[in-house]
């Protein structure tokens, strides 16, 4: 197999939770140019639909899907749904997540859940629904987006929900492909740094700040997920699972 063939996906079937959102929009155009089918998952119909028609230009099919991935039935019957339609799942990316900043003694109850329930529970049961299937057919790239906040505590803003939900992301990551190794399912995660989308969007002085403490000085753009993405759901990474891949333009280092 030539390099350029390990990283090509021509007619694979892929999944993308939180499909509308900046970077889940870049990694939904990086699969489909690279040759896959995409199936767009996300509770924002109106983003998805955008992006389903940005992704025309590859010729290659989509499918839009509304669900709440923190609901195990919708999860279940949106990969029921893909599944009647294309056979098959080879490649899973859990982009879905949110963020919240509270002061952890006045956090309310309500919003650590919501939290804690889009960002790991809604990973851990698209993983598990999808896994299914992976397991039958013997094969399967899993591919979850966690946070360097998993491994640091960022700041001046408070978010120990957020933190805590990508720590566990990258623990889930770990546990999972550890069990489904032996069906040749590999399990990796990517962890970005702060990356110029919506939900990083706040005053000028934080973002300031970021640049100031991040050795390269800026802020990273979703585009520049793509190749890692490609790189996790080919071929190229047979070898690696459990891994999880920063991406910070080096803050993490200080």
């Amino acid at each position: 197999m030539s390099v350029r063939e390990l990283f090509e996906l021509t007619d694979q079937k892929a999944i993308v939770t939180g499909a509308g959102g900046g970077i889940g929009r870049e990694l939904c155009h990086a699969l489909s140019e690279m040759g896959a089918d995409v199936a767009l998952v996300d509770i924002n119909l109106q983003n998805m639909e955008k992006v389903a028609q940005e992704l025309g230009r590859y010729h290659r099919k989509v499918m839009v899907c509304k669900a709440d991935v923190t609901n195990a039935k919708a999860v279940e019957d949106t990969v029921a749904r893909i599944l009647d339609e294309w056979g098959r799942i080879d490649i899973l990316v859990n982009c879905a997540g949110i963020a919240h900043w509270a002061p952890a003694e006045e956090m309310k109850e309500e919003d650590w859940d919501r939290v804690i329930n889009v960002n790991l529970k809604g990973t851990f049961l698209c993983c598990k629904a999808v896994a299914k299937s992976m397991i039958a057919n013997r094969r399967g790239k899993i591919i979850n987006i966690a946070s360097m906040s998993g491994r640091i505590v960022n700041h001046p803003q408070p978010q120990c929900g957020y933190n805590a939900s990508k720590a566990g992301v990258a623990m889930l990551t770990k546990s999972l492909a550890a069990e489904w190794a032996k069906h040749n399912i590999t399990v990796n995660s990517i962890s970005p740094g702060y990356i110029a989308t919506e939900m990083t969007k706040t005053s000028a002085e934080y973002q300031n700040l970021w640049k100031e403490w991040t050795p390269m000085k800026r802020l990273g753009d979703p585009s520049e997920l793509k190749g890692t993405v490609i790189y996790l759901a080919s071929e190229s990474s047979r070898l690696m699972t459990g891994h999880d891949l920063v991406i910070d333009a080096g803050y993490t280092l200080w």
